[in-house]
C-alpha cells in the first residue's frame, strides 16, 4: 500500500464524470488498498479515486473510530433514499472548508466489490451522508456545488 495525493480544490479532475470499472484486477485492488490508506492517513471518512487522480467509479468509506471498517464501492448507485438531515461537511480536497448541506437521512447503494461481486450498503445519517458525498464525487460535483452556504471562519473556530 502506498499514500497517493490527494487532489486539491481548483484541479479541474474533480469536475469531471468518472468512467465506469470494467476490469476487476490487480491494479483495482491496488487502487482499492492506496485509496483506503491514503483516507486513514489523512483522517477523512471517505475518498472518491478523482480525489487521488483517477477517474474511475470506486470510492472508500470508513466512518468508524477503529480505521478497520472500510466499505469499498466500485461502480455505485444509489437506488433509494430517504428522510433529510442537514449538517456540516468537509471534503478532504478542501481542506479548512466547511459548509451546511442537506442530504437524505437513509441511503440505499448498489456497487461491485473489489472482485465485480454485486453488493447492497444501506446507511443512515453519517454512512448516509458520507454515501452521497463521494457518489457525488465520481460524478463531478463537489459539497460546495451543493452547500446551502459555506461556513465563516468564526463558525469553523467554534466547531
Amino acid at each position: 500500500m502506498a499514500l497517493r495525493n490527494i487532489v486539491k480544490d481548483g484541479d479541474p479532475i474533480l469536475k469531471k464524470k468518472c468512467r465506469p470499472v470494467e476490469k476487476f484486477d490487480r491494479k483495482l485492488h491496488v487502487l482499492l488498498d492506496d485509496m483506503a490508506e491514503t483516507m486513514h492517513h489523512a483522517n477523512g471518512v471517505g475518498l472518491a479515486a478523482p480525489q487521488v487522480g483517477m477517474l474511475r467509479r470506486v470510492a472508500v468509506i470508513d466512518i468508524s473510530k477503529e480505521q478497520n471498517d472500510i466499505i469499498e464501492l466500485v461502480n455505485p448507485k444509489i437506488i433509494a433514499f430517504s428522510g433529510e438531515q442537514e449538517g456540516n461537511e468537509g471534503c478532504l480536497s478542501f481542506p479548512g472548508q466547511w459548509g451546511i448541506v442537506k442530504r437524505p437521512d437513509y441511503v440505499k447503494v448498489k456497487a461491485q466489490d473489489r472482485f465485480g461481486e454485486e453488493i447492497i450498503v444501506e446507511g443512515k445519517e453519517l454512512l448516509a451522508r458520507a454515501l452521497c458525498h463521494e457518489i457525488d464525487h465520481l460524478n463531478g460535483v463537489v459539497f460546495k456545488q451543493v452547500a446551502e452556504r459555506m461556513l465563516t471562519r468564526k463558525e469553523i473556530e467554534k466547531m
